[in-house]
């Protein structure tokens, strides 16, 4: 339980960070769509970790090998199965953790839970299982590009750094000097990034139980490290009056607008046709070198741990593709439900 997302479009995921391998399994894949190992390259790439001074040093190629679901470039249906292969796997780096629990992760949780757990990097807990769900999101985001629905994410803010629409963080001094300042000092800092779907038609979602928001709150809450999300305006409507928030709609070039869009493109849990952007902040990574106290698993000690390995010192800049995996995996699982939703569709599609 817990690692399969979705149920019209479904994803399963497995391994774990240190483990031989990560994978996962796609059911809900239509067949005719076009699909290659060269088609994760791009997205795999901004994933992956060792490529900037500001992520983790770990050096992995996380080049996909499509294991079944694809005939001759072409998937046939099946579900689709997708592996990565872990080359740069160091267990040892953890074997001081194996009896304490880290501050600030999944240890104490996950013993409390299962009564074991993987030290070895946080196993599944780890933010190396990510690298699936963008390896899944390529397949969805080929989906969506065929009904014209593209989506982009971007870094919003480094701790208190705010940065600027169309702005690189990597341009900002003040974001990178933050960042080198917390790597020199063994530290971490706090993130945010902003994702935005464009080109979805109104009607898309669920009412009640199901809707659209919701269900991408929940993809993009369940990103380790992920600690708040807002739709639209956000929590700027908490100070807002009716009259201020309201968005009101006017006919333009023959279809019912939204003159603006406090709500973020989402109405009553279903799209309403402006674009949908979602902002989610994250926590500082909770491995750093500094020293801290924690409690151990041999009784009544406590003890000081300092975390060795190669860590991400900020978590937005990797998470920005993560995040767009997970919206374009939600959105073709509402648009694949939708498809049914009244009898002229189930009638049009059926014939």
């Amino acid at each position: 339980m817990g690692s399969i997302f979705g149920n019209t479009f479904r994803v399963a995921t497995f391994g774990e960070s240190h483990g031989p391998a990560i994978g996962c399994v796609i059911d809900g894949c239509p067949a005719g769509l076009a699909l290659v190992s060269a088609d994760f390259i791009a997205d795999m790439t901004r994933r992956a970790p060792g490529n900037s001074v500001y992520t983790s040093k770990r050096k992995e190629p996380d080049v996909v090998d499509i294991l079944s679901g694809v005939l001759d470039g072409i998937t046939t249906g099946a579900p689709i199965a997708l592996m990565i292969d872990n080359h740069d796997q160091r267990p040892a780096d953890y074997d001081d953790l194996a009896r304490a629990f880290r501050p600030g992760h999944g240890d104490f949780t996950y013993m409390a839970k299962y009564d074991i757990r993987d030290h070895k990097g946080g196993g599944r807990a780890s933010a190396r299982e990510t690298a699936v769900r963008v390896a899944a999101g390529v397949v969805a985001k080929k989906i969506l590009a065929q009904l014209d629905v593209s989506i982009t994410a971007r870094v919003t803010a480094i701790g208190h750094v705010k940065i600027a629409d169309g702005e690189d963080f990597t341009q900002n001094q003040a974001a990178t000097s933050l960042i080198e300042d917390c790597i020199a000092a063994g530290d971490s800092i706090g993130s945010a990034i902003i994702c935005r779907i464009s080109g979805l038609k109104p009607g898309i979602g669920q009412p009640v139980f199901d809707k659209l928001n919701a269900d991408l709150a929940k993809a993009m809450m369940s990103i380790g490290g992920a600690i708040g999300i807002e739709f639209g305006s956000g929590f700027d409507a908490i100070t807002s009056r009716g009259s201020e928030y309201n968005d009101s709609f006017a006919w333009h070039k023959g279809k019912i607008c939204k003159i603006s869009n406090n709500t973020g493109g989402i109405m009553a849990g279903i799209s309403d046709g402006a674009e949908i952007y979602i902002r989610i902040g994250f926590k500082p990574p909770s491995s750093i070198s500094i020293p801290q106290n924690t409690a151990n698993m041999d009784g009544d000690s406590n003890v000081e741990i300092a975390i060795k390995g190669r860590h991400d010192p900020v978590i937005a800049p990797r998470a920005v593709v993560v995040a767009e995996a997970m919206a374009a995996v939600v959105v073709v699982e509402h648009v694949f439900t939708s498809f049914a939703d009244t009898m002229d569709e189930v009638k049009r599609n059926y014939s």
